[in-house]
């Protein structure tokens, strides 16, 4: 049996507009599907179907995938109008039309998912889904359980901003304490705010796991493709965790 879409999801796959935005355009009698109007907003549409916007043929994106370790000094946007280095002054030419899943700060290292699914790019993000995000961070100074402690309880980084973190120490030294840090949130540099909070400063910090996506076999400003079969399994792991069927 053929697989069919639904025409709002098509029509954001082409890149066109969202979700919402394509529903707004299908009851306003734009949308021709094999030359017919459709007003159904849960029309399904095939491989087959041609479906015109306006009387232009649209064709849904091939989805792209990659994993993108990001070095230190580049902000995780296209452009920045204070003319700091961006992540597309890394990236190639081809991978420019691709937006990364989530953030990592000017100073922050490691893992960023690139790709054109905004259905992913949504899942990964969407603060309802509580997806993990694992780091490898290295503080000046020596935690403590009592740290650890209220890192797992909530600490209010802005006003009415609570935000929590999981933390397994993997060294302390006299002057640093190494740990791998887990977040199922996206507040903006929350990792540092929360340790700023402590009274530590955070020294290192790297994203070495985004939900089922891991950062192992690259090195500082590599990139490459995600494999079919990880991103199957990454969606199969992201319906799981919201309650979605697989």
């Amino acid at each position: 049996m053929a697989v069919k879409t639904r025409l709002n999801k098509y029509i954001a796959s082409a890149g066109v507009c969202s979700r919402r935005d394509a529903d707004v355009l299908i009851e306003q009698g734009k949308v021709l599907v094999n030359g017919k109007k459709v007003n159904e907003l849960g029309f399904l549409v095939g491989e087959k179907d041609k479906v015109f916007i306006d009387g232009k043929l649209i064709l849904p994106k091939k989805h792209e995938y990659y994993k993108f370790y990001k070095p230190a000094g580049y902000i995780t946007t296209s452009e920045d109008e204070k003319g700091r280095k961006t992540i597309y002054d890394v990236l190639p030419e081809n991978m420019k039309s691709l937006k990364p899943v989530g953030r990592l700060d000017k100073d922050s290292t490691g893992l960023l998912i690139m790709t054109n699914d905004g259905d992913l790019i949504n899942d990964l993000t969407h603060p309802s889904i509580k997806v993990p995000k694992v780091y490898i961070v290295r503080i000046d100074g020596r935690i403590n359980q009592n740290h650890i402690d209220q890192m797992a309880s909530g600490i209010e980084i802005e006003e009415g901003k609570i935000a929590y973190a999981e933390v397994d120490v993997i060294e302390i030294s006299n002057k640093t304490t190494l740990m791998e840090v887990v977040l199922y949130q996206g507040l903006n540099r929350q990792i540092r705010k929360m340790f700023d909070f402590l009274g530590f400063q955070v020294e290192s910090l790297k994203r070495i796991q985004h939900a089922t996506i891991q950062l192992e076999g690259l090195k500082k400003g590599e990139f490459k493709p995600i494999k079919p079969k990880q991103i199957k399994e990454l969606k199969t792991y992201l319906n799981k965790i919201a309650g979605k069927d697989a």
